[in-house]
């Protein structure tokens, strides 16, 4: 089982001159790793307690340009700092850099509070909540992105225009289409596993170019912390050995897209709480109530399943990603689907995500959910059977981000169980999304009407 750093340990490879720079990062409302790097020997004398950023942060937009409208920070209020505390238990090696070493940070305010709409205190919030009920929630997120031949660079200068994926072909679980991108796939693997990470396994996805990656199932802010690291780490390998990697969710209107599929089941002691073995299926009461909020809440929560424009372009019949908010066996047209049942790995796994999504609020607003549904003991409807995109009786998932804005912003739900200020704040970045987009003229509108109109 591969393992991270203590700080002795730490020491003891600064010390030794094998580690000289420490990455000190804090995870940003886009889930990217935003932060500092450290000459190894200040932060293991000095910096390991604490540094400071920038509070805009955590109130841009994934061009880290400033909007109005944020309560937490402004220009009127003259964007003071935040403080990065470094989570000692997250110390790891950074294999694919040289001498490099990676830490996860808190964000506080000057009073040492958390900052409420931190995506990692947004998840620590609902884990703590879940403790309190005597569960532990374990999680495994599946990592799905497209691979291309040329470089970030290249595809930049060319307008984003003619992209030519690593592979000519559908390489879905195809060995010896992905034997041609082991190059780089082989190295992301191994780079994580020894970064600490318990890396599963890659294959090749349903399009040409299109990679998986799986990480072991582990406890709710272990499994959020291995996507964020491991979603960097693609990009940056992918980098160095000159291709672009992308988790935009749809890159191409007649390509599939690239979802973020989240399994997730709840523990107490090591017993699985979602097995009855007495059932037809093997679900426990609690496994049907958590279920129940699942889907019921699944409109009020789909922004941070799909927080851009693009995101919603991923939903549509016939290419794997649901359109509808219900739960199926073992199927996967259905935007939840049962897994394992019967068996001690009886789980659930929500499909709706994108690959653009942000783990930890991802994880969080689902678990919230969850525990709406055990609270309130929710009854879970029976499954939906046959190809669930004609089922004409079952919830719809939102279809564009405006109308998840509007479900965000007027969620009673999402209001009660993270609180008026981070729904605001979150509700404020989907505005702004979308004000960006309407000031565009597209490509498409200048070739549909330039001649016609």
């Amino acid at each position: 089982m591969p393992r991270t750093l203590s700080f002795d340990d730490l020491k003891t490879a600064v010390a030794e001159g094998t580690i000289d720079t420490v990455l000190v990062c804090l995870v940003d409302m886009q889930g990217r790793l935003m932060g500092k790097r450290f000459h190894a020997v200040n932060f293991v004398e000095t910096s390991f307690n604490e540094t400071h950023c920038c509070n805009y942060l955590l109130a841009t937009d994934i061009e880290m340009a400033t909007p109005d409208g944020f309560a937490s920070t402004s220009w009127q209020s003259g964007y003071g700092d935040y403080v990065m505390k470094p989570d000692l238990e997250t110390i790891r090696p950074v294999p694919w850099l040289e001498g490099t070493a990676m830490v996860l940070c808190d964000v506080l305010d000057h009073h040492n509070h958390p900052v409420p709409h931190s995506p990692r205190a947004i998840l620590k919030k609902q884990i703590a909540r879940l403790a309190e009920l005597g569960f532990e929630a374990m999680m495994a997120t599946e990592l799905e992105f497209f691979l291309f031949a040329d470089s970030l660079d290249k595809i930049r200068e060319g307008g984003f225009r003619e992209l030519t994926p690593i592979s000519g072909y559908n390489e879905d679980y195809h060995i010896f289409q992905t034997t041609k991108e082991e190059n780089v796939m082989r190295p992301i693997r191994n780079h994580l596993y020894a970064a600490g990470l318990p890396i599963e396994n890659s294959k090749g996805e349903a399009e040409a170019g299109q990679e998986e990656l799986n990480i072991r199932y582990s406890p709710a802010l272990d499994c959020a912390d291995y996507h964020t690291i491991a979603k960097h780490a693609v990009k940056e390998i992918a980098w160095q050995h000159g291709h672009a990697a992308t988790f935009l969710p749809k890159w191409h209107r007649d390509r599939v897209g690239s979802s973020s599929h989240v399994h997730q089941s709840l523990w107490k002691d090591g017993t699985p709480m979602f097995l009855n073995k007495d059932d037809d299926l093997g679900m426990s009461e609690l496994m049907k109530n958590y279920m129940a909020g699942l889907i019921a809440f699944a409109p009020d929560y789909t922004y941070f399943l799909a927080p851009y424009v693009n995101s919603y372009k991923r939903f549509a019949k016939g290419t794997f990603a649901p359109t509808k908010t219900v739960w199926s066996v073992d199927n996967r047209t259905a935007g939840f689907r049962l897994c394992g049942a019967g068996t001690k790995g009886v789980r659930v796994e929500c499909r709706i995500g994108g690959s653009d999504l942000n783990p930890y609020l991802a994880q969080a607003v689902m678990l919230a959910a969850g525990i709406k549904g055990i609270e309130d003991k929710m009854t879970l409807a029976a499954p939906s059977k046959g190809d669930v995109y004609d089922d004409a009786k079952a919830g719809d998932i939102p279809q564009t981000l405006r109308a998840a804005c509007e479900n965000l912003r007027g969620s009673a739900f999402l209001r009660e169980v993270l609180g008026d200020d981070v729904v605001d704040h979150y509700t404020r970045s989907a505005e702004w999304e979308l004000e960006e987009f309407d000031r565009v003229v597209t490509d498409w509108e200048i070739a549909r009407g330039f001649e016609r109109a």
